[in-house]
């Protein structure tokens, strides 16, 4: 029989930062988004505080100062390289492992004897390794598992393990798990729940299966047979090949030159490449979107966006750079302050499916090897570490972040240091 953990990283974000801060331990800690916005991360001590997720950051700085609140610009690097390293911990537990998220992944336990056990054990390893606290959840599906992780993050007496594999106790934890807490059910399929009188996870277990699927669909249906302990939703351990992929930001100031706008568009088309060739996958065409900010009500409103198509699909890095270049000087506009552009890749297929031409093949071959050692350089010693010049060096465009603290993981001049 199937069995399933689910281990999350209680207040990721967060945590990351208190690692290499002792000074830190049992302090409030926030995190803010993008360009120093909103608060996306919060620790026990700061939602303890009050303070709420998604509060903007100028309205609320004082008061958080006050209540000795920590504030850290959101740092990307450190969440991905951490989260890289616990992910390394669980496979040496099991092969069978589901990145869920950066902060969470489910893992298969299948001739497991003693779950509880083993729970610990993962959980043990994880901080005596990397510092970060984490709850594990135990059960025979996803879903079981899902609401097992959540109710040992909250109980005391769980400790951060529960196992609800053919547990007595599975009923009275259904029975404590609000509808809206269940997941995949959201905030909008939970109105139409409550108004059938399915207000818990216990309801929608005992709930008809024909009602179900005539009201709301097979997905839903798998729900309920997940919270029955049959398992519907299997490990997917090599996720397909993302269709499109975006990159965007918001700038750190207005940009109004199209000569900073060229820079944004070239480090986001450069990301984008990456990305595709981090998939073996090539681009069809390529989408160029850029805007102003639409909160700012006295300066004047521009949005526009403009596709094009590649005469063979790539994920050159010059290439797309090129290309995204052409297509933003089409549909720039002087006279605004941009807030915020993207690139978009589509019609996203296999690397090795494309059919190329001769005079392609023979340009291709001149850049890969560029390409390649570029890449190289950048796994090696940390991205952005060789970047295409049109990209440009120390751009003020660059996302704002202020508060952000040192790439401890991936930047030798920012190890930490013992003293």
């Amino acid at each position: 029989m199937k069995i399933y953990a689910l281990i999350d990283c209680n207040s990721f974000y967060a945590s990351c930062e208190k690692v290499f801060r002792p000074d830190l331990k049992n302090r409030p800690v926030v995190v803010l988004s993008n360009n120093d916005g909103c608060i996306i991360a919060r620790s026990a001590e700061a939602k303890a505080l009050g303070v709420e997720m998604g509060g903007p950051y100028f309205k609320i700085k004082a008061e958080l100062a006050r209540k000795g609140v920590r504030v850290f610009s959101s740092n990307y690097e450190l969440y991905g390289d951490m989260s890289a390293r616990v992910m390394d911990i669980l496979r040496g537990f099991s092969p069978d492992i589901e990145v869920y998220s950066i902060d969470e992944a489910f893992v298969g336990l299948d001739g497991t004897d003693d779950l509880d056990a083993e729970g610990r054990r993962i959980k043990r390893r994880i901080y005596t390794w990397t510092g970060l606290p984490v709850s594990v959840g135990i059960a025979e599906t996803k879903t079981l598992a899902k609401i097992a992780n959540r109710i040992a993050k909250k109980s005391p007496k769980a400790g951060g393990v529960l196992d609800l594999f053919k547990s007595r106790f599975r009923e009275k934890a259904l029975e404590a798990t609000d509808i809206i807490d269940i997941w995949g059910v959201g905030r909008r399929l939970s109105k139409r729940l409550r108004n059938m009188g399915i207000n818990s996870a216990l309801d929608l277990s005992r709930a008809n299966e024909q009602i179900i699927r005539k009201e709301f669909g097979v997905t839903l249906l798998r729900t309920v047979l997940e919270l029955r302990g049959i398992s519907c939703i299997p490990l997917d351990m090599a996720p397909p090949p993302k269709q499109g992929i975006c990159f965007s930001r918001s700038f750190g100031r207005p940009v109004e030159e199209l000569r900073e706008l060229k820079e944004a568009v070239a480090s986001y088309s450069a990301r984008v490449a990456e990305k595709l060739r981090g998939q073996e996958s090539v681009a069809g065409a390529i989408d160029i979107y850029i805007t102003t900010n639409r909160f700012r009500e006295e300066d004047p409103q521009y949005s526009a966006h403009l596709t094009r198509t590649f005469p063979v699909a790539t994920s050159d890095t010059s290439e797309i750079i090129d290309y995204a270049a052409s297509g933003l000087e089409r549909i720039f506009r002087a006279g605004y302050r941009y807030k915020k552009a993207a690139v978009t890749a589509t019609g996203v297929v296999p690397a090795d499916s494309v059919q190329t031409n001769l005079f392609d093949t023979a340009m291709r071959g001149r850049n890969e090897n560029a390409i390649s050692v570029m890449d190289e350089l950048n796994h090696r010693f940390g991205r952005d570490t060789v970047v295409p010049a049109a990209t440009g060096l120390g751009a003020a465009w660059h996302m704002r972040r202020e508060m952000k603290s040192p790439a401890y993981t991936t930047d030798w001049d920012e190890l930490p240091r013992a003293i």
